[in-house]
């Protein structure tokens, strides 16, 4: 059998098992013509339906977002527009005049004080601002409960007024951190965020299928999110984006499909070159990809609502640092990555590892929750496993 074969075997068996309805897969190298070494599409974008998963089937891929942000402010910085270590520009409180929480009163109610350092985009690209996300910071979700502040689903600016969970470099924890460097790229570049990412970075490499708000034709090929229940089976779920949003949530808000994720990934593979045109300076791509948090432990996160994420640990037992938008594995990894790999996720169980080392690109893409699904994990791995025995 092939090696495209034994690929196609991985992802067609995990449909038939009834484990995933639908998933695309796609992988690039240095050496292979044209780039692209492996694309695969099986399944359907909804049970119950017959439309076929097929390689242009669209996708929300939530925090996959946050690499196309990071190299939105990137670009930026090389612009000298926006800079890593200065305090960001205090375009709101939340950034300007940041307040910890530091637990609640007899009553209930937060207690807060000012944060002893100011926030820097590094620290905000890191994830050691120290902003939290209430679906895996306890301590947030009583917040936003208490105080009636939005969910940052909802769309609406206020979502993003929440106070820190530590002081500024004291440790990393996931949150709402890119969010707020979206609307720094919109502050700095005086162009909305989905403007700035079609004319700078989706028109260039030709990712004509990336969008904040999908058109009607995307939409017609868009695969639904499912739903895990108690049992296992997975049920369709409609999930319409909020009706007006006041921002583009750079953390987590695009839709896009497979070949284009991996034309953005492929650009990074090529060191900021991509389609032709230069996106970002070589030096600026290998600093995207060096550790910038030291020896602060990161990558593990405890879930407060099971519905939308189990716990997280993808590396058990592994170093796990965070480069500029994305994490970074330090040792190679137990399916066939190397040290130094770059990788991330979305909420709806999609996933990307870029490989240097190897010249490799790669993206698995389904849509249901919680995320980090157990049975979509083994599917990603063996994924994995199957590209590098391949190569």
């Amino acid at each position: 059998m092939s090696s495209s074969g034994r690929i196609d075997g991985v992802l067609r068996r995990a449909v038939e098992e009834a484990e995933v309805p639908g998933v695309v897969a796609i992988a690039a190298t240095d050496t292979t013509a044209g780039g692209v070494f492996y694309q695969g599409a099986f399944g359907v974008r909804q049970l119950g339906t017959a439309a076929p998963m097929t390689l242009d089937t669209v996708f929300r891929i939530a925090s996959m977002t946050k690499t196309v942000t990071a190299v939105a402010a990137m670009q930026l910085v090389e612009a000298g527009r926006l800079s890593l270590d200065a305090p960001v520009p205090d375009i709101d409180p939340a950034l300007g005049s940041p307040q910890v929480l530091e637990g609640f009163d007899g009553a209930g109610m937060p207690r807060l004080r000012p944060a002893a350092r100011p926030i820097t985009l590094r620290r905000l690209l890191t994830h050691t601002a120290g902003f939290g996300y209430e679906t895996w910071n306890a301590d947030i979700a009583r917040y936003v409960a208490t105080t009636g502040t939005p969910s940052t689903g909802t769309g609406r600016l206020a979502a993003l007024a929440l106070p820190l969970v530590f002081d500024p470099g004291e440790r990393w924890e996931y949150g709402i951190n890119i969010d707020w460097v979206g609307r720094l790229v919109e502050a700095a570049s005086g162009e909305p965020l989905d403007r700035y990412f079609r004319e700078h970075i989706f028109a260039p490499l030709g990712m004509n299928d990336t969008a904040f708000a999908p058109d009607p034709g995307q939409r017609r090929r868009q695969a639904t999110v499912h739903q895990r229940d108690r049992t296992g089976a997975l049920l369709p779920q409609i999930l319409d984006p909020p009706a007006n949003p006041e921002f583009h949530a750079g953390g987590g808000g695009l839709f896009s499909t497979a070949p284009d994720y991996l034309a953005f990934l492929s650009m990074l593979l090529h060191e900021g070159e991509g389609g032709g045109v230069r996106i970002l300076r070589p030096e600026t791509v290998r600093l995207i990809g060096e550790n910038q948090i030291g020896d602060l432990d990161a990558g593990i996160m405890k879930t407060t609502n099971p519905a939308r994420s189990n716990d997280v640990d993808f590396f058990p037992g592994m170093p796990v640092r965070w480069g500029l938008g994305s994490m970074l594995t330090l040792r190679p990894g137990p399916d066939g990555r190397s040290a130094n790999s770059l990788t991330w996720a979305g909420v709806f169980n999609t996933y990307f590892w870029l490989d240097p080392a190897k010249r490799v690109a790669a993206a698995i893409l389904t849509q249901l929750l919680p995320f980090a699904d157990r049975r979509v994990l083994d599917l990603y791995r063996a994924f994995e496993r199957e590209v590098y025995a391949a190569l």
